[in-house]
């Protein structure tokens, strides 16, 4: 074999390394020439996440309330693993239907804290039935979640004028989801501290935080653009 050709080893290697995401400046550019959010490149599951849900506008009730309480189920863990579960806690969850989850009972958690598809944590189970009762008690206020909800959203004044990667790695709070997560803790909710009512805003399209050069930043914004708040008339 010649200096110049490749043996099996040497060529698996060359092929593998092309079949890996490029990371660059918190960017990560995939085997299918997208460039994303370098987080994205990390799993197939991370993938669809980041090109279909994170950062999309929402107003749904019941998705907001999912995704509160999983944000809640995360904390000490990764994204990642409640992703992978996140069918099996809908199941749990009854679709995180809160008016039918204020009727779960001290049994109900006994039961849910047997099944191995979540995350078996007492309290995170009973937060969600806590914040179940209190989101129906938002609505009864506010007349959706999503009406109160949205209020908190950051004015754009309020936004860097660049999101790089460094500057979103040093943004983990802002004003805005410390004053959400005041507010909702003084409503009696719990699991839902400042950094995780960060992460509620970005992934709920509150914010666009896709970092400039992401594919999917321009799409995020098209859509936080014609998105009509609740509790707002288009037009």
């Amino acid at each position: 074999m010649s200096p110049k050709q490749k043996g099996p080893s040497v060529a698996k290697a060359a092929r593998d390394e092309a079949q890996q995401p490029a990371v660059v400046a918190g960017l990560v550019t995939g085997v299918d020439g997208v460039c994303r959010c370098a987080w994205a490149g990390s799993a197939p599951d991370y993938v669809a996440y980041h090109d279909t849900e994170w950062g999309r506008p929402v107003s749904d009730d019941h998705r907001l309330f999912e995704k509160l309480c999983l944000e809640g189920f995360q904390s000490g863990l990764s994204w990642l693993t409640i992703l992978r579960k996140r069918a099996a806690f809908r199941e749990a969850f009854l679709g995180f239907d809160f008016t039918r989850l204020t009727r779960f009972t001290a049994r109900d958690v006994e039961r849910l804290l047997g099944n191995a598809g979540i995350v078996r944590h007492r309290g995170k189970i009973e937060s969600v039935v806590n914040n179940a009762r209190r989101a129906c008690e938002l609505v009864e206020e506010q007349g959706s979640l999503a009406a109160f909800l949205w209020r908190f959203e950051p004015a754009a004044s309020s936004r860097p004028r660049h999101l790089s990667w460094e500057v979103l790695r040093a943004m983990p709070t802002t004003p805005e989801s410390t004053a959400l997560s005041r507010e909702l803790r003084r409503r009696g909710w719990s699991f839902v501290g400042p950094t995780t009512a960060y992460a509620f805003m970005q992934s709920m399209g509150m914010v666009n935080d896709h970092v400039e050069g992401c594919g999917l930043r321009r799409e995020s914004e098209r859509l936080r653009k014609a998105f009509v708040r609740p509790g707002h008339r288009a037009g």
